[in-house]
């Protein structure tokens, strides 16, 4: 449905470009341009978050993190073999899906683990790669508060999720 979505608004523009008597060319060519400027402009922060990811996991500083947040996510509900997919699903979104598919292999698909694991991966969002992105565009350099209510408001779909995930 989506191809359809963006033919169409593809087309559509061609049209306004037509009727308004536009050079449709010359702004395709411009904004490309202006794409690879932004390419450029974030590349180094989205380095910077994949070596970050990558050492977090290789060094097992992520599977330490999880067995101490374990005893605090059974307080508020969250089973402890979803410590590790919510360490990593801030940082990267391949890695907190292949937690998620040994949680499924592991437990079953209907299982409340999986079940939570799964709501999880669909409630919440890289994090880190977002602000990366976003804030790297406009050249912000102050996320003093940003990613703390970010981190606070993932932490706080955990625990909803898998309540919900409880009662259904």
């Amino acid at each position: 449905m989506t191809v359809y979505i963006f033919i169409g608004l593809l087309f559509v523009m061609f049209v306004f470009c037509l009727i308004k008597n536009l050079p449709a060319y010359s702004y395709f060519a411009s904004g490309a341009k202006d794409a690879i400027d932004l390419c450029v402009s974030t590349f180094p922060y989205l380095v910077a978050i994949y070596i970050a990811v990558e050492l977090f996991s290789v060094s097992g500083l992520s599977a330490v993190f999880a067995l101490a947040i374990s005893p605090v996510l059974s307080v508020f509900g969250v089973p402890q073999e979803l410590a590790e997919l919510l360490i990593i699903k801030p940082f990267s979104g391949s890695g907190s899906l292949a937690i998620l598919s040994d949680c499924i292999s592991h437990y079953g698909a209907d299982s409340y683990v999986a079940r939570c694991a799964s709501v999880l991966m669909s409630t919440s969002e890289t994090l880190f790669y977002i602000t990366a992105v976003y804030f790297g565009t406009v050249g912000t350099k102050k996320l003093k508060a940003a990613i703390p209510v970010a981190l606070l408001s993932s932490f706080v779909g955990a625990v909803c999720a898998c309540a919900l995930c409880r009662i259904m």
